[in-house]
């Protein structure tokens, strides 16, 4: 009778309506933020893959102006890609306007460069502020829930002459259970966040050294 008591669907059915809400609303945030763990993971890694694959492909010699045909559209470009399309297309177009001096061709291209930069970061770190905020919540809505599931054992104490664990085990169980997935929705995507954020820096920071050694590049050229 007690483990039928104790169950856990039993548990979770018999909760009060507010603590219920709370394990709704926890569980719905697990989902999501597994979600977008897998979806991140799948895109940080393809993001790595293809800029170590962009950087081999440009040091390898190939002639820039093939390497930026055959990157084709603007929309088809993205990472690494997309800030050498940025930059090389706005470094022609001002080298082939007339009386246009070269420290004002680089300065064009650099500043197209940082928005493009400005728009992968952007990409990069996209959903990441979602698992902070699930990390850093979930514990203390599943402590509200666990608070408020314990007063109302205590309160229904008042009603019974003699207290048992029988009487109170319940009550507090279905508390425990609103801490318990706090701590499930909130230590994956802790871990993630950390992991994908350490990761989203680094790439990112491949972007930013690769965008100086192209200007370097450029600024050679046209000077020369």
């Amino acid at each position: 009778m007690v483990t039928e008591q104790l169950s856990l669907w039993s548990l979770i059915a018999d909760a009060s309506l507010l603590v219920q809400f709370v394990m709704a609303l926890l569980f719905f945030a697990s989902i999501i933020s597994w979600v977008m763990i897998i979806q991140r993971g799948l895109y940080l890694r393809n993001a790595g893959i293809n800029l170590r694959k962009f950087e081999d492909n440009f040091w390898s010699g190939v002639d820039l102006n093939q390497l930026y045909t055959d990157i084709g559209g603007r929309g088809a470009a993205e990472g690494l890609a997309s800030v050498f399309r940025a930059g090389f297309r706005e470094f022609n177009r001002l080298a082939q306007q007339a009386n246009v001096d070269a420290d004002t061709v680089i300065e064009g291209t650099e500043r197209s460069m940082r928005i493009a930069l400005s728009r992968e970061e952007e990409r990069l770190n996209r959903n990441l502020p979602f698992l902070a905020s699930v990390a850093s919540v979930s514990p203390y809505i599943g402590l509200f829930g666990t608070v408020w599931g314990i007063m109302n054992s205590f309160r229904g104490l008042a009603t019974v002459q003699q207290a048992t664990l029988a009487t109170v085990a319940p009550g507090i169980s279905e508390a425990l259970i609103a801490t318990a997935m706090g701590l499930f929705a909130a230590i994956p995507a802790v871990l993630a966040y950390n992991r994908y954020s350490a990761s989203a820096d680094s790439i990112y920071s491949g972007y930013q050294t690769f965008a100086e050694e192209f200007s370097s590049i450029l600024h050679r050229r046209v000077h020369g």
